[in-house]
């Protein structure tokens, strides 16, 4: 048995004063044990938790096939304690997520239409077809993103702090949310024609059902990588993998792309897609160089992340 010793981190708020001074784990127990033992001596959560060592403070991973002998923790090893603050499960954050988005656009053409527009001529012209069209496609993007969220997705950190709930939400229903769903929905928008333009209509419709089925797909590939109630990954492959890193953001991508053609080239539709865009080519290139860190020479590097040929 390893005496590991316990100490609170300074760094953040402390954990409860009956935090144990210390803890006995066997050297072949996996580290999950260790959280789960300070997790019931304390009170909190494992989730609340974050254990580092005190040799180099790198994380002790929660994780059932880790062992304690192989993170280098030894008898009477130091390890410091972290009390991480409220969490929420990142399952229930994409659900209120989406939600906005999902719901924003129908209350803005219908029920919400007299109050924000005010200003124009009375009597407010109905939704045209073009606008209705568009509620459509955004529905129907985030209802997928809602039953991927539910059925599909495995996340490798259960929880998040809760504080972040907001910060996270406000970039879908502030951005996918009011700003498209104001902009494309006023009664002088482009998408209020009568007459849509099919150069922009039915290529528009093509990518953005071709984006969603493909996009779908990835997320099945990169959910069968995953064993379930386990954090490992194996390599991706299979449609879109062998081009880019992350063809799941590509087809985001592709799909929005869609949705902008269908809108009459809305302002506030390719805003989000740039916003949007920038952020997964960030995530992108952090999977790339973790790929290659964890797999080495067994992943075939890719030269594009998110677009072939660009970036």
């Amino acid at each position: 048995m390893s005496g590991l010793m316990l100490r609170e981190s300074r760094d953040l708020r402390p954990v409860p004063r009956n935090l144990p001074k210390e803890v006995q784990i066997s050297p072949s127990a996996s580290t999950a044990e260790i959280y789960s033992s300070i997790a019931e001596a304390s009170g909190f959560s494992i989730h609340r938790l974050r254990i580092t060592k005190g040799s180099d403070r790198t994380v002790v991973p929660n994780s059932k096939t880790a062992n304690v002998d192989g993170t280098g923790l030894k008898g009477q090893s130091i390890v410091h304690v972290k009390d991480l603050g409220p969490q929420i499960a990142w399952r229930t954050v994409f659900i209120i997520e989406y939600l906005g988005p999902l719901l924003i656009p129908a209350l803005f053409l219908f029920p919400l239409r007299p109050f924000l527009y005010y200003n124009f001529d009375k009597p407010l012209p109905d939704p045209s077809d073009l606008q209705l069209l568009v509620c459509g496609l955004l529905m129907v993007h985030f209802l997928k993103r809602e039953f991927e969220t539910v059925f599909v997705h495995r996340f490798s950190n259960a929880t998040m702090p809760a504080r972040n709930i907001f910060k996270n939400s406000a970039h879908y229903w502030v951005l996918a949310g009011f700003n498209i769903a104001y902009w494309v929905f006023r009664p002088d928008a482009a998408a209020a024609t009568t007459e849509p333009n099919p150069n922009l209509l039915y290529p528009g419709l093509a990518l953005f059902v071709f984006g969603e089925l493909a996009n779908l797909n990835a997320h099945l590939v990169l959910r069968d990588l995953r064993r379930p109630g386990t954090t490992e990954r194996g390599i991706p492959s299979g449609f879109g993998f062998n081009i880019v890193t992350c063809p799941n953001y590509l087809f985001e991508i592709i799909a929005w792309l869609g949705v902008y053609l269908v809108s009459g080239l809305s302002w506030s539709v390719l805003f989000f897609v740039t916003i949007g865009g920038a952020q997964m080519a960030s995530w992108a290139a952090k999977k790339e160089r973790r790929y290659r860190k964890d797999f080495g020479d067994k992943y075939k590097r890719k030269r594009s992340v998110i677009l072939p040929g660009i970036f």
